[in-house]
């Protein structure tokens, strides 16, 4: 037979003298060549003879054991290793019964037996109107998905980006509750972002509501995704990009100008009240003060006045003549106690202007030559 050993022990595979793996037989440096297959199957026929039935079909023994082995390899496709980033939802003739974490874990063998391993700490982000060309230059035509209409019937271009995960909590939700969950997710944005602009004017989009815009398109997301019950959580929205359409650009540019201008003056016009006001208030406090204190002044000069007339009115009663006479004199000293006086004697025939002693005069110049 041409598979048989010839005589001097070599084979038709390897020279006299080398081992079954080409090698000498007391492991010398004998030249690399392939293994003589003939004499490793005669070994395992030798050594295996009673399980394979020497040639004349397998066994019994052989049977068990090939049956066994194949229940083994069945049994180990129950046997299933998840990430420290993942779950696994164990499945049994296809219904979910339960969700493990990460390690080695076991579950029913294929086919009775599934799993389906969800990505839950990872975090996923989605961008939403912006087209391939615009994320690597930003310059390119709008997307028609990022043309928006706002409140007030103008076109705005917004391109935000979604951030969100698989809810840990509910990944059974993710996995069989929505078809599409990124479909979905970029549909739902897409939706409440149109929704929020279409409620605000543009001036305010492109200025001030964009922290707004952001909380409130994130918030309305997680309500409509929670009522789909699609185990998905909202991180962040962030709005890209908030511009007019390029038609329009420089207009709105002008409009935006003219706003700062608006809040400039604004802000000088509140700079000037802030000191004006405060020392007109002051001055405005002081008038009414000086106001009050020459009312109270007047009032009581009034009645100190009415209280004279009463009192000299009662005397007046008591004693009519002398108390004209009284009034008569008192009134004549105080108009002409202050005067230069000249005394006219009209009671003689003629009316001649009589000597008089400048007593006054004579007694300032007195008063300022004497010594001090």
């Amino acid at each position: 037979m041409p598979w048989s050993n010839q005589s001097g022990g070599g084979g038709p595979w390897r020279p006299q003298g080398q081992g079954p793996w080409g090698q000498g037989p007391s492991g010398g440096n004998g030249g690399r060549q392939p293994p003589d297959f003939e004499d490793v199957v005669r070994r395992l026929q030798a050594r295996f003879g009673g399980w394979f039935g020497g040639g004349e079909g397998f066994s019994g023994k052989a049977i068990l054991f090939f049956v066994l082995l194949a229940a083994l390899g069945w049994l180990a496709t129950g046997l299933y290793t998840v990430q420290p980033k993942e779950v696994g939802l164990n499945m049994v003739f296809g219904r979910y019964v339960g969700t493990v974490g990460p390690g080695l874990n076991v579950n029913w063998p294929y086919p009775i037996g599934q799993v389906i391993k969800v990505p839950v700490l990872g975090t996923n982000t989605m961008e939403i109107g912006v087209s391939v060309p615009e994320i690597a230059s930003r310059s390119s035509r709008p997307s028609a998905e990022g043309l928006m209409l706002t409140g007030d019937d103008n076109i705005v271009d917004i391109d935000f980006n979604v951030q969100w995960q698989v809810d840990p909590a509910h990944p059974q939700d993710y996995a069989f509750n929505i078809e599409d969950p990124q479909g979905t997710i970029k549909a739902v944005g897409e939706s409440v972002m149109r929704e929020v602009v279409g409620r605000r004017n543009i001036q305010a989009i492109l200025t001030s509501d964009r922290e707004s815009i952001q909380q409130e398109v994130r918030e309305q997301m997680q309500k409509i995704l929670d009522s789909y019950k699609a185990g998905v959580q909202i991180q962040v929205v962030n709005l890209l990009k908030d511009l007019p359409p390029p038609e329009v650009t420089a207009a709105f540019q002008d409009v935006q100008a003219a706003s700062i201008d608006q809040q400039t003056a604004q802000n000088q016009a509140a700079t000037y009240a802030s000191k004006v006001v405060p020392e007109a208030r002051g001055q405005a406090i002081k008038i009414t003060q000086a106001a009050e204190a020459y009312r109270a002044r007047t009032v009581a000069e009034a009645k100190g006045a009415a209280s004279r007339f009463d009192q000299v009115y009662a005397e007046f009663k008591n004693a009519p003549d002398i108390t004209r006479e009284r009034m008569y004199l008192e009134t004549m000293e105080r108009i002409f106690g202050n005067m230069d006086k000249v005394i006219l004697d009209q009671s003689g025939q003629g009316a001649s202007v009589l000597p008089y002693l400048p007593l006054g005069d004579l007694t300032r110049r007195a008063g300022q030559g004497a010594p001090k």
